[in-house]
């Protein structure tokens, strides 16, 4: 007859792989002011949720359009292959990556001041609400980075004031944050000689350096790296007061069917 130690072997094995299946578990909801579309979260945002776990560079695949107000789960905490779901669909998912982007010389501040100063969002943009671009969000609310073409050179620029409420306890500029401020330039980028067309965030490669404080000056730009078919590819960076890099990326913008937005 087996004594009562044999059986609880294989339980406490199970309950060992129970506890540390759940310590790789937490719930994420993505908050209304953080959207993008009308009724999805910015893609670089949403980026950053799972970026902001990584010390190095990381690429984060964006599978669906990533919905506001509801209960996701992001799995895999604690190891490189992070994934966000609402309930069994796949979100987006992310894992370390060597990141080489070649970032051009920043304009000044005043420079960068003057190119927003022709952000065509301000005429044309498909998502005045976007919690990065959209010009229908107010100071404080939204991030208000209004990228424009810097004359004589192939780039976007805009200057970029973060205030107190994207700050962490140690009033640094979270990580989240900063993904977010690389994204929507690199899209702007890529319509310098045409008109705006609806595009969504597929892909994105970043590092960040989160020294950034609330009020520095900063300057966000944005490039085209090139195109294949439906895929257009862009490089951003944003640069702190003093000029230093605080963070470099790439991404992949994707062409939607217009009628479909």
């Amino acid at each position: 007859m087996a004594g009562v130690g044999d059986g609880a072997v294989p339980l406490v094995l199970m309950l060992s792989k129970l506890a540390r299946l759940f310590s790789m578990i937490e719930s994420v909801v993505i908050d209304r002011r953080f959207r993008g579309p009308p009724e999805s979260g910015n893609g670089g945002y949403v980026a950053g949720l799972l970026g902001r776990y990584y010390s190095q560079p990381a690429v984060v695949t964006l599978r669906q359009p990533p919905p506001l107000g509801v209960e996701l789960t992001l799995a895999g905490h604690g190891t490189d292959h992070l994934e966000l779901l609402d309930g069994e669909t796949l979100i987006a998912e992310s894992q370390p990556v060597s990141l080489d982007v070649e970032v051009p010389a920043p304009p000044t501040f005043d420079v960068a001041r003057e190119a927003s100063r022709h952000y065509i969002g301000f005429s044309d943009h498909h998502f005045g609400g976007c919690f990065v671009c959209g010009p229908d969000r107010p100071t404080g609310d939204g991030l208000r980075i209004f990228a424009g073409a810097v004359r004589e050179r192939d780039l976007v620029a805009a200057p970029w004031v973060p205030e107190e409420s994207l700050t962490d306890d140690s009033g640094r500029v979270r990580r989240e944050f900063l993904w977010a401020a690389l994204d929507c330039p690199g899209y702007f980028a890529l319509h310098t000689d045409q008109p705006p067309k609806i595009m969504l965030l597929g892909r994105f490669a970043a590092s960040v350096e989160p020294v950034l404080r609330a009020g520095e000056r900063c300057t966000v730009i944005g490039w085209k790296l090139g195109r294949d078919g439906r895929k257009h590819y862009a490089g951003t960076a944003v640069f702190s007061e003093s000029g230093g890099i605080v963070g470099r990326a790439s991404a992949t913008w994707i062409s939607v069917d217009q009628a479909r937005w």
